[in-house]
């Protein structure tokens, strides 16, 4: 299977890229079985956290180049729909209201990278490699471009779509592209710290919080803003989530949200 899907007890879903023979490269089908499974999860209470990874030695070669080739020879609606399925998908993940983390080992390039820009929080293992090469193919990175843009901001992102420069890891953390490196052999000892911490985060809480961010993003802080917080705010601290995450930290306990999502 191209996708393959496991699920602790806590609900932490991994999702790893299995076309290890392509670099885990995706075609019509992985971009379309990643869609509907990121949807399917989102509306599932029980699935806490999502992490993406990449089977073998690399996250992810961006698009299959046959299947791009072969959507290139189609009639041009055909061709423009398929580009349009490839944007649902990053939509998807982008806008997930569960907690999403990629974990990046070799080589994450062209719509890889937008993988690693749409997630929440993004590990790079230290020999990994990033680049958008779609400009040495005749292409540009214009599906995942909002996202990358977003990520690492308009300069960064044209020195990288115009150079088509392989940057590593640690340029990757220095543009905002990843937030933390970790040593070789090191990325799971990482996802779990970074796990453990996610969990302790009340399910509606964070879902919340990433509206939170779309809603401020690039907004001038004015009453309507500061109105619209507020209210938010009010409705956190009377919601069940925020009764029981208040009342635990005076009681000197943790909350239980697997039981609010139950009761």
């Amino acid at each position: 299977m191209d996708l393959m899907e496991f699920r602790d007890e806590r609900g932490v879903v991994t999702l790893t890229l299995n076309r290890p023979h392509k670099r885990n490269a995706f075609d019509a089908a992985l971009v379309a079985l990643l869609t509907k499974t990121l949807c399917r999860l989102d509306a599932d209470a029980d699935a806490r956290l999502v992490i993406l990874t990449g089977a073998g030695e690399n996250f992810c070669a961006g698009g299959d180049i046959d299947w791009m080739r072969e959507a290139a020879s189609a009639a041009p609606e055909s061709n423009e729909r398929d580009a349009l399925g490839l944007g649902a998908m990053f939509e998807a993940l982008d806008t997930i209201s569960k907690p999403t983390m990629a974990l990046v080992q070799g080589a994450a390039f062209g719509g890889g990278v937008g993988l690693v820009a749409c997630c929440d929080i993004a590990i790079a293992a230290r020999s990994a490699k990033f680049c958008l090469s779609e400009v040495r193919l005749g292409l540009i990175p214009a599906v995942v471009g909002p996202y990358v843009v977003k990520a690492v901001g308009a300069r960064r992102a044209r020195a990288l779509f115009l150079s088509a420069e392989i940057v590593g890891a640690d340029c990757a953390l220095q543009i905002g592209l990843v937030h933390e490196v970790a040593a070789n052999g090191g990325l799971t000892a990482v996802r779990d710290r970074l796990v453990e911490a996610l969990l302790l985060g009340a399910p509606g809480a964070q879902a919340q919080a990433k509206r939170l961010v779309a809603l401020c993003e690039e907004r001038k802080i004015d009453a309507a803003l500061i109105k619209e917080t507020a209210r938010l705010l009010a409705e956190r601290r009377a919601s069940a989530e925020g009764a029981a995450g208040l009342n635990g930290f005076l009681e000197k306990r943790p909350p239980d949200w697997r039981s609010l999502r139950t009761s």
